[in-house]
């Protein structure tokens, strides 16, 4: 017979694993630039938690804020590596590994700069974020889309490649004068 505790425990346990992965995204740069990290907070239509395959699932209008960066889209994967006790007074050695973002995905940050694409995938230990499915970053009038853009932030620098259906172009007009 199971104990009328176990299920509530188990969603206590669920939305606690949730937060864990949570709050590594980006926690290294985070502290570098504010001194301490800050809680991501995801908001979406459902959650699942599959811990045999070491993943957090948000579905249906997820919504992830981290300070002034925001990531809307349809479904968020978020893959953890590590082992979860079963006493929370102990400390667990869980890290997040990847998040993968699907469905009209758009990452804005409120001093400007949008980045649009179907999927993105971030790479917590490359500190790399690879765009592709029609992706494109926006700051100001100035654009850039190709076949994959690759954000490479711990380098603060990126790359963007085309495909024969799909040429790199760019728009680049501020700071340029008419002459």
């Amino acid at each position: 017979m199971t104990s009328p505790y176990a299920r509530p425990l188990m969603l206590v346990v669920a939305f606690w694993l949730c937060l864990v992965p949570a709050r590594a995204l980006s926690a290294d740069r985070v502290q570098k630039d504010q001194g301490k990290a800050q809680p991501i907070v995801v908001k979406s239509n459902s959650l699942e938690v599959d811990n045999k395959k070491r993943v957090v699932i948000f579905t249906g209008n997820v919504d992830a804020r981290q300070n002034d960066l925001v990531i809307l889209c349809e479904k968020m994967f978020v893959h953890y590596s590590g082992t979860m006790t079963s006493d929370p007074s102990q400390k667990t050695d869980l890290k997040m590994e990847k998040i993968i973002a699907k469905g009209g995905v758009r990452i804005s940050r409120p001093g400007g700069g949008l980045a649009t694409a179907e999927e993105a995938v971030y790479y917590h230990h490359d500190e790399k974020v690879i765009l592709t499915g029609n992706p494109s970053v926006k700051q100001g009038e100035d654009f850039v889309e190709g076949h994959r853009i690759t954000l490479y932030l711990r380098e603060d620098r990126s790359t963007v490649e085309g495909s024969d259906g799909k040429p790199v172009r760019a728009v680049i007009s501020s700071g340029m004068e008419r002459r």
